[in-house]
This record gives structure tokens, sequence and C-alpha cells, in this order.
């Protein structure tokens, strides 16, 4: 049977393990082909009733008194999600803030872990906050950034990052080296355990971004050694826009890292409001504030979901549909003015692929508002297309790439001219 076959993906469909998960998902329209779970995952049925029980049963009722079983909420759905997505035991992991201030927290700690170095590295493809935070942290302590170039063509196979690449630039003065798992752009998956290593070899520390990558690959943070990490849950964790982040802090290193923003939370002694700062021990030194408790809620009900279909399922299913995209862009697109960015190699891959286009962004608006097909757009000229292994079926990406194939032939998109939103 060929992939252009609809019959094709239908047949993927039937012998799917994970398809009856697509019915605990609130989908109102089932014409739409949503191909943007790799920047927001859709709503779990079950999310609904966990935040009105909340609303009504807990804070409303409980109020102030709630807060004795509240208070400690972010580190059980941190070993919830660490066991669910990052292969990481428990007392490791925080459901906390956002993905950005984790970043900034745990890149400072990192560095002041290492006094008397002075470089710090990362890529130019990295996620713009990453980049931007690491400048700025730069400039305030008077550190070199090195932004390694794999965005020009012939410096970097679709933006992946890899030892010899990377070699040039180390040396013992190297405080911090971070990267994505996942390229956001590309889709690229970086190596976790060769590069760690490799960077440890050289007394510095490495800070994964996962965002991209978690709830969709297996990552194994523990028997890979990583040291820190973060990364959203909003994506293919599917906790709702703006849930809270999660940061990792692996135990061996715990006790020599020091967060910049010593919030009360992170104080052994937190409620004797004494003078003066003392670091909590385990995982709670590294959280700041109160966490956001209707946030962690729908963390808990998606990661407990992503527990019950097992990391590995998802996983396969994320290259089994990265595999049908690839061979629908050969069988389809290639020929039609695509290119694909993205790596045929599974093991190099996440959940999303992308296509490079010259009228990329046009074809994306157009998608949206002729084909019902959702899409994303990144600079200067991707499209990025993704299979959320939960929600998504594999004839709705079938559909979604016939539509958008049907759409670049009949030029239909070129009578769109501009958006009506700024988010792409």
């Amino acid at each position: 049977m060929k992939v252009s076959d609809r019959e094709y993906a239908l047949a993927l469909d039937r012998n799917d393990s994970l398809a009856h998960f697509r019915e605990r998902f609130l989908i109102t329209d089932p014409e739409l082909c949503y191909l943007d779970g790799n920047s927001l995952g859709r709503m779990p049925h079950a999310t609904i009733k966990a935040v009105n029980d909340f609303l009504t049963h807990e804070w409303g009722r409980e109020v102030v008194t709630g807060w004795s079983h509240w208070v400690d909420e972010a580190q059980p759905a941190g070993d919830l999600l660490g066991r669910s997505v990052l292969g990481a035991g428990p007392g490791q992991v925080l459901v906390c803030d956002t993905t950005s201030v984790n970043f900034y927290q745990l890149c400072v700690a990192a560095i002041n872990a290492r006094p008397g170095r002075k470089t710090i590295i990362t890529d130019a493809a990295n996620f713009p906050t990453d980049r931007y935070i690491l400048a700025g942290i730069a400039e305030q302590l008077g550190l070199n950034l090195i932004i390694i170039d794999n965005e020009t063509a012939g410096t970097a196979e679709n933006e992946r990052i890899t030892v010899d690449l990377l070699r040039p630039f180390m040396s013992d003065d190297v405080a911090l080296v971070t990267f994505e798992v996942i390229q956001y752009r590309s889709g690229a998956r970086n190596d976790i355990k060769s590069i760690t290593d490799f960077v440890r070899s050289f007394g510095a520390m490495v800070l994964w971004d996962a965002s991209h990558a978690a709830g969709a690959i297996e990552m194994d943070f523990d028997v890979n050694g990583v040291d820190i990490a973060v990364g959203c849950t909003y994506k293919y964790g599917n906790s709702g826009p703006g849930s809270p982040a999660w940061l990792y802090v692996n135990k061996r290193v715990q006790n020599e890292l020091q967060v910049p923003i010593q919030g009360w939370f992170a104080n052994e002694n937190q409620f004797g409001m004494g003078p003066d700062f003392e670091k909590a021990k385990g995982i709670r030194g590294f959280q700041i504030a109160s966490p956001s408790i209707i946030g962690i809620r729908t963390v808990n009900v998606a990661f407990e979901m992503i527990e019950e279909a097992g990391i590995k399922a998802i996983a396969q299913k994320a290259a089994t549909g990265t595999q049908m995209m690839i061979d629908l862009y050969d069988a389809w697109l290639a020929d039609l003015g695509f290119t694909l960015l993205t790596s045929r190699n599974p093991d190099e891959r996440g959940g999303h692929i992308s296509l490079g286009h010259p009228d990329a962004a046009q074809i994306c608006i157009a998608l949206r508002k002729l084909a019902n097909v959702i899409p994303d757009f990144r600079a200067p000229n991707v499209i990025r297309l993704a299979i959320a292994p939960l929600p998504t079926s594999y004839v709705e990406v079938w559909d979604g790439f016939k539509r958008l194939r049907d759409l670049t032939i009949s030029k239909k998109y070129q009578d769109i001219t501009e958006s009506d939103s700024r988010v792409t």
C-alpha cells in the first residue's frame, strides 16, 4: 500500500495502541487538522473537571487553610513529570515558574559554580529567549558568549549540534554550555549523552532545554548523566497555555548549585521568616515562590495520561508519524518548491518536521483560513508540522498534508495577503 493512499493512514490508526487516547481530548471540529501540538497541545476533558473541582471543593471551601496541603505540590508534580517523560528519579524535578525563569536560574547557578571561568556557549539556532537571556547574563557578569553558527549553509546539517561541531569552541575556560534537545525550528534532535559527556570532560556543565522534546521522545536524563535541564508543559505536555514549567537538577549537583533568586520557598526554615536565607536541602532549594496550584492540577492530569500511555509508545508513534510526513513530502511536496529541513533518521528528530518554502508565511496563513489546517510558521521560511502522539491521528496528519499539497498546486494561497494576528 502506498503512503499516498488514505487507507495507509487509516491502517496505521487501526493498529495504533494509543488511538483511544484521542477520545480523552476536547476536539470541537473533527474536520480540523491540528498539526501544531508542538506549540500548544490540545486540552484533555479531565482538565475541566480537575480545575473546577479545585475551584469549588478546595480554594472555594478551604481558602487559606488549603495551603497546608498545597504548599509542596511542585515536588510530587515534578516527580510525576520526571518519571513519565524525563527518565528522572524522585527529588530532582520541580513544576514551577516559567521556562525562562528556570533557565535564568540554572544558568547563573551553573556559571557561579565554576568560578574563574569566563565563557558560555550556545548556538545561533537556539530558541530566542534562551539566546537573549544568555546575552543579558554575559553582559551583566562580564562573560564571553560564544554562539556557534549552525544556521549558515554548510555549517551543520539541519541545525543539529554534534560533538565535532562543538569541539573547536571548548576549553577549560568554559563554565556553561546550553542547547535544545530538539531544535525548535528544524526539528533536529541533539544527542544528549555524547554532548553531556564531552562538556563534562572539560569540567563544565550542560543545561538542556527540552521544551520541544518533553512528551514526544525518550530522554533518560538520569541514565544519560544530565546535570540540569528545563522545559515547558504546554506543548506535547497538553497542560494549557501558560501552564507551569519545570526544572531538573540531578541530585549529584544539587548541593553545589545556588540559584540567584533566593525566594522564601527555597529557605530551609520557610515559615520562620528569619533575617537570613539558608538554602533548603534537596530540590526545594531551587523553588522561588508560591506555585500555581491551578496550573499544577492541569499538569497532573496531562502527565498522568502520558504516564499511562508510556513514553516509549509515545516516542514510537512520533517516529512513525514523522516518517509518514517525510514519505508524503517525497510523494507530494518535493516537486512543489518545498525542501525538507529535518533529518530522515528517526534518532535525529522528535515529534515535528519542518519544511522550507519561499512562500512559507503565506502558505501557513492560507492553510488556516482556507484549508482548516493549523501548522505554524517560523522565520524566515519554515513550516512546522507535528504529530502529538496522544490526541493526533495518523489520518489527521495525512489529510493535512493532502490539503497542503492541493492548496499549493491550486496557488489559492497567493490570494491571502496577511494574517489578522501577530502570532505565527
